[in-house]
């Protein structure tokens, strides 16, 4: 564990890391039909795929977050 303090966006960013991951499963689980030529999943799995880009936004969200801070913080010791 490290001791280094989590910044603004931190939270965000492993947030939307997480919910990238699980739409990263639910994307290979969706596909796998389709190689193993088995029966394919209902729609509602293909949107569990949508996971991913969500996922990536949320991130996005936390990295642009903290970089206003830094921007804020930077202006303010000057």
């Amino acid at each position: 564990m490290s001791n280094t303090p989590s910044g603004p966006g931190d939270r965000l960013v492993r947030i939307g890391a997480i919910v990238f991951l699980i739409g990263t499963v639910a994307t290979m689980a969706t596909v796998a039909p389709l190689f193993l030529g088995t029966e394919p999943f209902p729609s509602i799995a293909y949107a569990v795929c949508m996971l991913m880009g969500l996922g990536f936004a949320i991130a996005g969200a936390g990295v642009l977050k903290s970089i206003a801070v830094q921007r804020r913080q930077a202006r303010a010791s000057q």
